[in-house]
């Protein structure tokens, strides 16, 4: 069955860096659009970066210029390297995706319908 596992999260100083892989399995994923969605403690799971089959990007502006999305079909595997990290970053991390053949990925949460089970980044200050 379609399955997609998050990896890479972990304890990290502010200004450090973590880098999350999304593994997906169970069919090709090259004709997704894929993402990666935050969800801090009381707060909604909001979408953090996204990225199109062809490659096309979205990042929220809390991260954009910090955090990198990135994709190996060949693996299908989607990549997040997070930078400068900040206590604000802290939030259980959730890799998603569906197929699409637009360009440009959904930023509504709704439309993405695989989902993994989370990994937890923490931010210390």
């Amino acid at each position: 069955q379609v399955q997609l596992v998050e990896s890479g999260g972990g304890l990290v100083q502010a200004g450090g860096s973590l880098r999350l892989s999304c593994a997906a399995s169970g069919r090709s994923f090259s004709r997704d659009a894929m993402g990666w969605f935050r969800q801090a403690d009381g707060n909604e799971r909001e979408l953090v970066a996204a990225i199109g089959w062809s490659g096309v990007t979205f990042y929220a502006d809390s991260v954009k210029g910090r955090f990198s999305i990135s994709r190996d079909n060949a693996k299908n595997t989607m990549y997040l390297q997070m930078n400068s990290l900040k206590p604000d970053d802290t939030a259980v991390y959730y890799c998603a995706s569906y197929v699409s053949w637009a360009t440009m990925p959904s930023r509504v949460r709704d439309d993405y319908e695989y989902w993994g089970q989370g990994t937890q980044v923490t931010v210390s200050s």
